[in-house]
């Protein structure tokens, strides 16, 4: 407790009220503020920002207006915690303040001078970004009489492109939160919000082809230049997701508080691409980089072609044509900057002639009855006017002309794990380009080269080398026989792309009067044979009984199981293969008995044993896999989860894969689970090792830490309980680091014993023998507070690894232990 909350906390009896006890709370990115609709004695809002771990507060007797002739008294009260923020519901009568409270607007506030001295001085000026207040505001302190405790201050709506004539809040009448009135929230209702069926998937890819295919079933629509952008609303509440996972809602207000318009209280996820127009209604990728930097454009422009959730139901299973039908009915009529993506059926060479004619970027092609499985599949395809793609920046050239700049970016493509020179491009740059360039050049600085193969510099230049972390869009002319690019122009810094998944764009096999195929590229890792008799054989593998029911809920048969295992392979098997395996197996279903098995039976396709001294002179045999057929080999025999040696079996005494699994005890709130993952990166952070989050696919979350393999068990295992260990002195009353069930009670397990010899720990991509068919899934960092720890699902994995894999780096990271 502080003293600046002293007196709200004098003023409340906690043993009655809900509203949280006042304490002081370290700032967090950006200042908050909410707008709380109080109907007590009498009917206010109370109108609080956040300053200094506390809500600064005053009481607005007739709430805020957009009319900038309007002077609202605001009288200042007491100053709140900042947990206040989330509170609504009933005060009990006869507590201070009595009555009904409704979280009416929040979001976050700009101090536009000095705070400290605005307030002393009587003169507070500030830009709101809220869900229902926006633009320019300022609080003005009256004169007082003498002797006079209360300060009455005016809230004013300053002149911008958000004043209006008339209020402008009466229409608003339910909780930004929870979508409940006055009188639901003091009858105690639960929350009217839909929620979505899913907060995570994986965007559709189109495959670059240089033929549209012909034929009806096909839809053409205009390819847009800008950011891609999943929108997921529920409610009054709104995220706006690049297709790598990064939170844009805050750079794009204005398209956000028109969607939440649109959405007048549904559930929904959109798909489509942020974008500035100009007028003739071309995209200009280069004005959306400056609207990125500087605001100010009105041009914005959220272009939908895709409706993925609807109401609560997910719509990705039905056709794109029924997708789209329902998406132009529901944008009529939208705000100005939410703009619905037509297409022409069919038509798809006259479509791309037009396209290019009219300068625009190109086309993109679509199968009117594709469903959107979140990949790059060849159901959408995409023809280009001119030649452009992302390329990493690997280092800049400056000329013996300049003393300072840029005089060229030498660019680079990602190929089969390693980073592939591409050329140069010299053109394009601005000055307010290399101003921004050198700026975010300067902490990128590297000696050695990050290409596999550099280029030497000539002799009128020096080059400057840089870590592989920016992506810029590059158009060019052509690739020459060297495989570098021809006539390459900068366009602009893509902040929305994963540099790993940069590789150099292939077109798939023109076929102009059939189906485009999935590129060849992109071929199976596993071979699939359906035979006439409804059996299936995998990998040379027969797999018997395919229909056999092994999940109930959903329904998820043998067949089902062993085609997911065949379509993780590329991903799971580095994790997997030539590591000792134990298993569990469910030849029956999880319903039935499941058993754990970690010595090999009969010999199978892909399975090898290995003989493994197990002390006092003795040996077992042990089995690990090799290939895609060792992972469907025992799929087959009803293999569910695959637990894994922390060493490779070519360095079976040297360990490289150290595991944390964080294990809650029973009912403790998710948020403290995910602080533990947290102050788990962070203590390894503090070791200089860098870590990697996946879900268990149960109740925790496991942080996995890539090592080189050099040192023995003992030293390992020992290192690990240290770790567990310094959490539980630093949070004696979070943690602990004693397996023992009596001592979790309200604490996290922070499992450390899995990294012994002989232990094993879940494998990445495997499935959980439980309800649901979980999945142990690799996460990126920044999915924690959005992906639960079962919150991966066999479907929703199989979604996911067609899109961006946020371990790519996993291997090309590994770490000595100190």
């Amino acid at each position: 407790m502080t003293a600046k909350l002293t007196e709200y906390n004098q003023k409340r009896n906690f043993a009655r009220t809900a509203e949280p006890e006042g304490i002081t709370e370290m700032a967090q990115e950006g200042l908050r503020y909410v707008v709380q609709h109080h109907i007590a004695r009498r009917d206010h809002y109370d109108f609080r920002l956040e300053w200094e771990g506390a809500l600064l507060s005053w009481a607005v007797p007739k709430g805020p207006s957009y009319d900038t002739r309007d002077k609202r008294l605001a009288i200042r009260v007491e100053e709140h915690p900042l947990e206040y923020r989330n509170f609504e519901g009933t005060i009990p009568q006869g507590e201070y303040g009595g009555g009904v409270v409704m979280l009416w607007d929040e979001g976050c506030w700009e101090p536009s001078g000095d705070v400290a001295e605005g307030l002393r001085a009587g003169m507070l000026k500030f830009v709101l970004q809220g869900r229902r207040l926006k633009g320019k505001w300022a609080l003005v302190r009256l004169k007082g009489k003498v002797g006079e405790k209360q300060e009455n201050w005016l809230l004013l709506k300053e002149k911008d492109e958000y004043a209006k004539t008339g209020e402008g809040i009466s229409k608003f009448t339910t909780s930004i939160r929870t979508g409940r009135t006055m009188t639901e929230i003091k009858e105690g209702e639960e929350e009217r919000i839909t929620k979505n069926p899913f907060n995570i998937t994986g965007v559709q890819l189109a495959q670059l082809v240089h033929t549209a295919p012909k034929g009806e079933d096909w839809l053409y629509e205009l390819k847009y230049d800008g950011y891609r952008i999943l929108a997921y609303i529920e409610g009054n509440s709104l995220r706006l997701i690049t297709r790598n996972g990064h939170d844009y809602t805050k750079r794009f207000q204005d398209v956000a508080a028109s969607l939440i318009e649109l959405a007048v209280g549904r559930a929904m996820i959109l798909d489509g691409e942020m974008a500035i127009t100009d007028a003739a209604g071309k995209t200009d990728f280069q004005a959306l980089q400056s609207y990125l930097k500087n605001p100010q454009a009105k041009s914005l422009t959220y272009i939908v072609f895709d409706l993925l959730a609807l109401d609560g139901a997910d719509l990705r299973g039905q056709r794109l044509i029924d997708r789209k039908e329902t998406l132009e009915a529901l944008l009529k009529d939208a705000p100005e900057n939410l703009h619905y993506s037509r297409h022409v059926k069919g038509k798809g060479k006259e479509s791309f002639r037009t396209a290019c004619e009219a300068g625009m970027e190109g086309i993109v092609g679509k199968k009117a009855d594709s469903v959107y499985s979140g990949a790059r599949n060849g159901d959408w395809i995409k023809l280009k006017c001119d030649q452009r793609q992302e390329f990493v920046i690997g280092g800049y050239t400056l000329s013996d002309k300049k003393t300072s700049g840029v005089s060229s970016l030498l660019l680079g493509v990602y190929a089969g794990g390693t980073l592939v020179y591409a050329g140069r491009a010299g053109t394009g740059l601005s000055e307010a380009d290399m101003k921004e360039l050198e700026g975010k050049f300067a902490g990128l600085l590297r000696r050695e080269p990050p290409f596999q193969l550099a280029p030497k510099p000539r002799s009128t230049e020096k080059i400057t080398w840089l870590e592989p972390e920016l992506v810029a869009e590059i158009k060019f002319a052509e690739w020459t026989a060297d495989h570098l690019l021809r006539q390459a122009s900068f366009k602009g810094l893509r902040r929305d792309k994963n540099p790993k998944d940069i590789k150099k764009e292939k077109a798939a096999e023109d076929k102009a009067d059939e189906e485009v195929q999935p590129p060849s590229a992109a071929k199976e890792t596993v071979s699939v044979v359906e035979t006439n008799t409804n059996g299936i054989i995998i990998e040379g593998i027969k797999i018997s009984n395919p229909d056999k029911v092994i999940f109930a809920d959903p329904e998820i048969t043998k067949g089902d199981v062993i085609r997911y295992y065949a379509q993780v392979a590329e991903r799971m098997l580095p994790y997997v293969s030539h590591r000792v395996l134990s298993i569990v197996r469910c030849p029956k279903g999880i319903s039935q008995t499941c058993f754990y098995k970690k010595h090999p039976g009969p010999g199978s396709i892909g399975i090898v044993t290995i003989p493994i001294s197990t002390g006092g002179g003795e040996k077992e045999d042990y089995f690990y896999i090799e290939n895609p057929a060792g992972l469907i080999a025992e799929a087959q025999m009803g293999t569910l989860e695959f637990h894994i040696w922390g060493s490779r079996v070519d360095e079976l005494e040297k360990p490289d894969l150290m595991v944390f699994d964080l294990d809650p005890d029973e009912g403790m709130d998710l948020s403290r689970v995910r602080q533990g993952v947290r102050d788990v990166k962070a203590i390894l952070a503090e070791l200089s090792l860098n870590s990697y989050l996946k879900t268990s696919g149960g109740k925790g979350y496991h942080v996995v830490v890539p090592l080189k393999p050099a040192v023995t068990w003992n030293v390992f295992h020992d290192f690990a309980r240290r770790v567990a260990q310094v959490m539980e002195q630093k949070w004696p009353e979070r943690y602990t680091s004693n397996v023992r069930k009596a001592k979790r009670t309200n604490k996290i397990f922070i499992d450390w014993i899995r990294n012994g010899r002989g232990a094993t720990s879940i494998a990445p991509y495997s499935l959980r023998a439980r309800n649901g068919a979980g999945v142990s899934m690799p996460i990126g960092w920044d999915e924690l507070d959005i992906v639960a720890p079962n919150g991966v699902n066999m479907a929703e994995a199989l979604r996911r690894i067609g899109g961006n894999d946020p371990w790519n780096d996993f291997f090309r990271n590994n770490q000595q232990l100190k």
